[in-house]
């Protein structure tokens, strides 16, 4: 799979770390239960098909970026720096 890095232009994914679903996840409250907190740091949705996850570029610039693709084709329609996508 190749990814589009914004600075440094398409590169091997071996370049990045994959980090997770860059869609925002809903933190629990500081007093929530133990199941509230192991939900939140363990389990994860793994759909099948188009989905924005988050790579740090680790042996490039250190950008993180959002990358949008289909994890049945490895196709990516799309990168972005993490920064933008937030705004």
């Amino acid at each position: 799979m190749r990814i589009k890095c914004p600075h440094c232009g398409e590169r091997d994914r071996r370049e990045f770390y994959y980090m997770g679903d860059a869609t925002a996840l809903t933190r629990p409250a500081s007093d929530a239960g133990p199941d509230a907190w192991d939900d939140y740091l363990h389990n994860r949705d793994n759909p099948a098909g188009d989905t924005s996850d988050l790579w740090y570029h680790e042996a490039g610039c250190g950008a993180w970026i959002v990358v949008s693709r289909n994890t049945l084709t490895h196709a990516v329609h799309g990168t972005k720096l993490a920064q933008k996508a937030a705004s």
